[in-house]
């Protein structure tokens, strides 16, 4: 699959420090593999599916159709889930 970065999820990785980039780089490539590797649970209460990279959480969608996988925010735990950014 390719995995793809929305503008804001772009934007929250460029901003994060090397060693967290190097890691969330990693996962990234993991979520390629058929099937997506990674410790992968759906999101409660929305659409999408969340990945954990120590503190950080990558949040995506499955595009079966496109065989693409959208990422659409990159953030610690702490700020990934609240509404807004």
């Amino acid at each position: 699959m390719r995995v793809e970065l929305n503008n804001t999820a772009r934007k929250q990785y460029r901003r994060l420090n090397e060693p967290h980039r190097g890691r969330i780089a990693e996962a990234l490539d993991l979520l390629e593999n058929e099937p997506p590797e990674g410790d992968i649970k759906k999101l409660q209460g929305r659409d999408g599916y969340r990945v954990i990279v120590g503190d950080y959480r990558i949040l995506f969608d499955i595009d079966t159709g496109n065989n693409r996988i959208d990422v659409f925010k990159i953030a610690s735990r702490g700020q990934v889930y609240k509404k807004g950014k």
